[in-house]
């Protein structure tokens, strides 16, 4: 490097409204990072890189437009195309420093997505960092901008992004309960209510109702999709377009639908999307609703795997580690302790965002950069949650039918058949026996001399009393007291 070149000082001077600064000669944000770096320093964690991603691809497709439109120079134009193209490659991700809580509404975010591209874009027309009269991050890159129609524009496409993932994600689990709902379709065990023993069922239809629920969640997500892809770009400042000419708006709409084929469209009313968040609530209420989903089914899998011989042990979870530093052989269903706390952390975040959205005010929401920072977190763990629960726990997952068959017989549960042929005291009773005596309450009826050993085989026929129905009676038919 030459000695004299102004990137062989330790620092360069920027300058903004405030006064001067110093910052690293080779860094290629600029002083409104600087400055939101010292006054942010909150959880030392940067913006989500999906939202930068995503800033970039606007800001490439801004510059793409002002050249076609002829407010921004070929020469500046391609550089700033060619600094998105290396930001979007992956490169200079350390150069994103702003952290994720911060003030203004994501204006340091965005004004460091700006400084990097400039400086980048500087670079390659021969300059230094911080020589913004070859390419300004405001007056060129930022040109019929304002952080508040580009930052929720970035917003709802990084958060489309990430939601068809989460939604391919859904599937594969959805398709892996409804594997087990078929493997276990003929595997009867107790059924239970409050945690006390219930009626019987085949372990397949525990599957079943879970893949239901999933099946929701997957079609709710999946629609989910359309509330974002409208788009508040060329709004400006609080929606009303100042400095962005209609025909910018229209062809970056454009634009940006053809570079990420997400379908966007246009706001028809840019004010609303740029003051108002109810769009990023709906959709985490919906990435809540699948995490209580979550939540549930990976708590039942616990607790039937709980044991394996002092808990439930109907179900084996597959062991991915060893579960104790002092007990030796100990196994704990780590993943779907991972599932469930995943979902604990969504569901707090989507309390964060229903908060923040509700705290706007005026034209213009303070708080965007929380919203964004909880929507796009819940969204990716959420998907790799799911993903890994479905790989490592749900599709090895086995039912061990001789524990079911001992914990069905065990229990009293089929005195509830014989409530049609003799009553519900008189079943009552038989139960009550049977838990004093710990025999089963076939044969207690059989010994009372209420039913017949064949009638009782009848009544209490598997595949009887796991289907709708009453058990002993044909559709339209009517026996026992009336």
């Amino acid at each position: 490097m030459n000695p004299s070149s102004p990137l062989a000082q330790d620092t360069r001077t920027e300058r903004d409204a405030l006064g001067d600064m110093e910052i690293p000669a080779d860094a290629f944000y600029g002083i409104h990072t600087a400055r939101a770096m010292n006054n942010f320093a909150v959880s030392g964690r940067p913006v989500n890189q999906q939202l930068i991603q995503a800033l970039v691809l606007v800001k490439k497709a801004a510059a793409q437009v002002n050249s076609e439109q002829k407010r921004l120079s070929a020469h500046r134009a391609a550089a700033i195309i060619n600094a998105c193209d290396e930001l979007l490659a992956g490169r200079y991700q350390n150069m994103f420093t702003v952290d994720a809580l911060q003030g203004g509404a994501g204006t340091s975010t965005h004004m460091n997505v700006n400084e990097v591209i400039a400086n980048l874009a500087i670079v390659q027309l021969g300059g230094h960092p911080g020589q913004y009269e070859l390419v300004h991050p405001l007056d060129d890159v930022n040109c019929c901008q304002s952080t508040n129609d580009v930052y929720p524009t970035a917003l709802r496409i990084a958060a489309i992004r990430l939601l068809r993932p989460l939604c391919d994600a859904m599937s594969s689990l959805q398709e892996a309960l409804q594997n087990k709902e078929m493997e276990y379709a003929d595997l009867l065990k107790l059924g239970r209510t409050q945690l006390m023993d219930a009626l019987p069922m085949m372990a397949g239809q525990g599957f079943g109702a879970y893949a239901k629920a999933i099946a929701r969640d997957r079609w709710r997500l999946y629609k989910a999709e359309e509330r974002l892809r409208e788009i508040p770009i060329g709004g400006t400042a609080i929606g009303t377009g100042m400095n962005a000419p209609r025909a910018y708006s229209y062809r970056m709409v454009e634009k940006l639908a053809d570079e990420t084929g997400l379908g966007l469209c246009r706001s028809d009313h840019p004010m609303d999307p740029i003051q108002n968040m109810d769009v990023f609530v709906e959709v985490s209420g919906l990435l809540k609703s699948a995490a209580v989903n979550l939540l549930k089914i990976s708590g039942d899998f616990r607790l039937l795997a709980s044991g394996p011989f002092g808990g439930l042990g109907e179900y084996t979870l597959p062991p991915v580690q060893a579960g104790s530093s002092i007990m030796p052989g100990k196994v704990n269903p780590v993943m779907a302790e991972m599932a469930g706390l995943t979902a604990m952390r969504v569901i707090a975040e989507d309390a964060a965002i229903t908060m923040a959205a509700a705290s706007g005010q005026l034209e213009l929401n303070a708080f965007l950069p929380l919203i964004s920072e909880s929507l796009l977190e819940s969204l990716q763990i959420l998907s790799n949650a799911v993903q890994l629960f479905t790989e490592r726990c749900v599709r090895g997952l086995v039912v061990h039918e001789e524990r079911c068959s001992a914990n069905l017989r065990n229990s009293a549960v089929m005195a509830s058949t014989l409530v049609a042929e003799l009553g519900y005291d008189e079943a009552a009773s038989i139960a009550s026996a049977a838990i004093a005596q710990s025999r089963t309450p076939e044969d207690i009826a059989e010994e009372r001399g209420l039913l017949t050993r064949s009638r009782i085989e009848q009544l209490c026929h598997p595949y009887t009393v796991t289907k709708p129905g009453i058990p002993g009676q044909e559709e339209g038919t009517h026996h026992g007291n009336e």
